[in-house]
């Protein structure tokens, strides 16, 4: 039995650029969830995980576990706002282990971090699509060609009902866009 393991390369420099886009579009939303969950510091570290590694360090498990630990305080924000912003923070993070496998599930490591800040900020402003709109354009200008062009190796964002999968596909859409 053959065991697929990649199906093209990705240098640490390339997941160091996904990693950055992740982590500069999280760290906006991040006083949502320290303003109403001031004690707790698990999606700070994991904003910082990602700085670490997109600054030149070593990708370690750190990043791992403080993905993990930001996606267990986004289970227990005090508000929804909160929540998606801490979700923001562990997927910034986990950028780190974007995996070369033309999988459309690994989009996520590339545009689930902006999708939950943008939506995270619509809860925050009353629920206001325009504000989400505005931080998912936010997303595409910062985009570096590096980004954009790892993303371009990939399928399509999965299409999903929740608002997350679609501001990821209209992300997903404005980097592709020629």
């Amino acid at each position: 039995m053959h065991i697929h393991t990649r199906d093209f390369e990705l240098t640490l420099d390339e997941l160091r650029a996904v990693a950055r886009h992740a982590a500069e579009c999280s760290q906006e939303v991040l006083p949502l969830f320290e303003s109403a969950n001031p004690e707790d510091p698990r999606p700070r570290a994991a904003i910082e995980a990602a700085w670490t590694f997109a600054n030149g360090g070593a990708r370690t498990n750190l990043q791992r576990v403080t993905a993990l630990q930001a996606h267990r305080a986004a289970r227990d924000g005090t508000t929804e706002a909160a929540r998606y912003a801490a979700g923001a923070a562990g997927d910034a993070a986990a950028a780190a282990y974007l995996h070369p496998l033309a999988k459309a599930t690994q989009v996520g490591h590339i545009l689930r971090a902006a999708a939950n800040a943008a939506h995270a900020a619509e809860l925050s402003a009353g629920n206001d699509p325009l504000v989400g709109r505005a931080l998912i354009q936010q997303a595409r200008n910062r985009a570096t060609p590096t980004v954009i062009d790892v993303l371009g190796r990939y399928p399509l964002a999965p299409i999903g009902k929740t608002r997350v999968a679609h501001l990821m596909t209209a992300l997903d859409g404005l980097l592709r866009a020629p």
